[in-house]
């Protein structure tokens, strides 16, 4: 028998909380104990994961006794109020939230991508946004067959990327529009069923929201390499959970369509959807529950030398979240 940890899921009871749990079970991850923990109002409900039932528990500061391994999931304000006791508890933090994705003392890592920046860790590792992981899975092996200078990136992001309540948003609005009833915004500003709106996060000074510039900021530090340059935007479409990506990036000198599918069938967690004859490309319908990057709809870029634009689809909540962080989990 190899060696087995004690794993705490926080945000439990959250759609990337289960999705993590599922992943876990799903990957033979060695749990020897599994402890779930949520706000207080879910203390006390059952979860079923790795053939057991385990209670979920409120989230105190005194959670992580005899913990190894921390898996977070509620949000950047309870990460920043919590992860330091994990960590002080003697946990290793793999986190989803924004908190600390920037912070230069913690590594930002995709397996795929970054895996050696594990090494480095102080306690904390953080999950990239669903957005970068995605891109940079099919960006990399490309990047490898000569530097990039440039990424423009135009995102399709689905509902789950709000999680469940973002979800159930979409969902009840549909209803309500099929059977003639008008949409009513609660979770964000718009109307979601049947619309595609601007990305729910604040417009800062330079014109660039939130979720744009943490592709823009993420993609630098995951790659090593301020100098690439992003172009990011980013929206939300009306589907239900794997986020699409539309994707150029040019270059320092030219790569052949033939080179770059070639990289990318040696690539690790990325799938070539790529048939032109039948006009069959990444999906989100295609690539829901799968844990590879789809990618395809390759070609050259005609308005730029040394450029190749391509489309690529990512489950928002398992590569784009609880995946990552259990492959994270894994390589630790």
């Amino acid at each position: 028998m190899g060696k087995s940890f004690n794993v705490a899921v926080v945000g439990a009871t959250g759609a990337v909380g289960i999705e993590m749990q599922k992943t876990l079970e799903k990957r033979n991850f060695p749990v020897k104990n599994l402890r779930l923990l949520a706000s207080a109002r879910s203390a006390g409900k059952e979860m079923q994961c790795l053939g057991k039932t385990w209670t979920v528990e409120e989230l105190t500061h005194d959670s992580f006794k005899d913990i190894d391994v921390a898996l977070f999931s509620a949000g950047a304000s309870i990460s920043k109020e919590f992860a330091a006791s994990a960590v002080k508890a003697g946990a290793v933090v793999v986190d989803n939230s924004s908190a600390f994705r920037m912070d230069p003392n913690v590594p930002l890592v995709v397996p795929e991508v970054n895996p050696e920046d594990i090494k480095w860790n102080k306690g904390i590792i953080a999950n990239p946004n669903c957005t970068t992981i995605i891109m940079l899975v099919a960006v990399k092996p490309l990047y490898d067959l000569a530097p990039v200078k440039r990424i423009v990136v135009s995102t399709y992001q689905s509902a789950s990327g709000a999680g469940a309540k973002g979800m159930n948003e979409l969902w009840e609005q549909t209803k309500v529009v099929l059977n003639g009833g008008k949409a009513e915004p609660k979770v964000f500003k718009w109307p979601y069923a049947f619309n595609v709106f601007s990305h729910n996060t604040d417009i800062g000074a330079n014109g660039y929201n939130t979720e744009e510039m943490k592709m823009v900021n993420e993609t630098k530090k995951i790659m090593h390499d301020d100098g690439i340059g992003v172009c990011a935007t980013c929206v939300r479409v009306p589907v239900l959970r794997s986020h699409a990506e539309s994707i150029t990036v040019e270059f320092d000198r030219k790569v052949t369509v033939e080179d770059a599918l070639a990289a990318w069938s040696k690539a690790p967690g990325l799938t070539i959807v790529n048939d032109a004859a039948n006009n069959h490309f990444p999906m989100p319908c295609e690539s829901n529950e799968q844990y590879n990057v789809l990618a395809g709809r390759l070609r050259y870029d005609l308005s730029r030398d040394n450029a190749l634009a391509f489309f690529v689809c990512g489950d928002q909540l398992l590569k784009g979240a609880a995946l990552n962080a259990v492959q994270i989990a894994e390589l630790l």
